[in-house]
This record gives structure tokens, sequence and C-alpha cells, in this order.
């Protein structure tokens, strides 16, 4: 199945999260590997875009807020390194918007 809908990705999740430097969690280390910085955030948001747009999604457990969705896959960074990673995605029960919610990398075979 792919991603429900028209998939959104809010501009904090890659300037305010995963391209930022955190304490615990961080993704900006990863993601960097590839060339995504906070100066090109809107390339990371469109990719991440096209991956869920593209790959198949699978159903995971969802909450009383909505129905969340894995999609796995690759991103090619600016710099042309590629990047395995699994994202999550949430399609809300009220407004039926599917929202990206976070990413980690991918060590699956």
């Amino acid at each position: 199945m792919k991603l429900p809908g028209h998939p959104v990705i809010a501009e904090e999740k890659p300037t305010r999260y995963l391209l930022v430097r955190l304490p615990r969690n961080d993704k900006s280390g990863f993601l960097a590997q590839a060339g995504y910085l906070a100066g090109n955030w809107e390339m990371l948001r469109d990719d991440l875009l096209k991956l869920g747009a593209q790959s198949e999604a699978e159903p995971v457990e969802g909450n009383k807020f909505g129905d969340y969705h894995s999609v796995r896959g690759q991103l090619l960074g600016p710099n042309g390194v590629a990047l395995r990673v699994q994202t999550i995605w949430m399609t809300e029960h009220l407004s039926k918007t599917t929202k990206f919610i976070t990413l980690v990398p991918d060590d699956s075979p």
C-alpha cells in the first residue's frame, strides 16, 4: 500500500529536529553523511516526500490520534551518498492528513 492522501512534512521537522544536533536521538550527524544540512533542508523534505510517495508503506500500531505507517528506502543525498532509512508517518483520524513523524537509520537486511 502507498501512504494515504497527500503526505506533508512540517517545516519544523527538518529545521528544528532532524538537522539540529540533539543531545539524545540525534539524526543530524547521520543525515550530514549524505550532505543534508540546515542550509538545504528543503532537499531533505522533498526527498522524504518522494520516498513516501514512491515506496510501499507498512501499517504499524496506531493510537487514538491516528494510524502509523513505516516506509523503508534510500535517500540519495546532495553529495551523492545514499542512506538507508526507515520513516514513520501518521494519518490523523480527524483530519485524514498523513504527516511525517521521524526517521531512523535502517539496518534491516
